[in-house]
This record gives structure tokens, sequence and C-alpha cells, in this order.
């Protein structure tokens, strides 16, 4: 059976390893500058960077609740901000706001409308060729 980790909706795993954490969610410094230029606070900076590496790691921006306590430590920790940073937004403008800088740094254009016609299409073509196989 395939594990939850590994379907069409990507989620964190419940254990995650030191060695994923390094390699996955550790900022480079051009992201640490990147994402100190972007933002206006700590707490933004940090939310921010963990947008970043999630949608790095996973494709999608999982909801704030969704993210282990344990990766935001680690992120913390990694762009050495205090104990006390919060990995939380002003507002839903500020959230969207980053969520379209990180698409752009990630060369990924978002267009809602264009993406449910392909899919729509796409579907039609798999179930027109699984109804022909069965004739």
């Amino acid at each position: 059976m395939t594990s939850i980790e590994r379907t069409a909706y990507p989620r964190f795993k419940r254990l995650i390893t030191a060695r994923e954490l390094h390699v996955f969610f550790t900022p480079s410094e051009e992201e640490r500058v990147w994402a100190e230029e972007v933002t206006d606070s700590d707490e933004h900076q940090l939310a921010l960077l963990v947008a970043l590496k999630s949608y790095q790691r996973m494709g999608c921006f999982p909801k704030a609740y969704d993210v282990p306590d344990q990766v935001v430590e680690f992120v913390r920790r990694a762009v050495e901000l205090s104990e006390s940073t919060l990995a939380v937004y002003a507002s839903g403008r500020t959230a969207e706001r980053h969520r379209s800088s990180v698409r752009e740094r990630c060369g990924v254009r978002y267009d809602g409308q264009a993406a449910r016609a392909l899919a729509e299409e796409t579907m039609r073509v798999a179930a027109a060729s699984r109804t022909t196989r069965r004739i």
C-alpha cells in the first residue's frame, strides 16, 4: 500500500529525519538574503522561508497548522531567529503576496483557469482511451 506521503495530495511525513531536515529545509544563503529583502519582520521572514522550503519539497503550500513544529523550529534555528519568533502573517494579503513571491522565485506561474482546462482535457482523453480498450 502506498503511504499517504506519496499520493497526489502531498503531506508531511509523521517522522522527519535529521537528514531530511538538512537536505530539504535548510535555506541557502541566497534564500536567506532574498527573504530578508522581501519581508518586513522576523515573523514574516520565518513564515516565508517555511513556505518556500515546503513548496520546494511538496509542490504546494501547506496550511500553517499542517507544517510540523519540527520543520518550523529547524528553519528558525537555521536563520538564527529568536526562539520567540513565530511563523505567522499579519494578514491574508501578506500571505498571498508571499505565495506569489515563492512561485516567482521557483519559476512557477499560477493560472487556475488554464490548469482546470488542462486537467479536464487530460481526464477526457484518459477516459476515452480506457473506454476504447475495453471494447
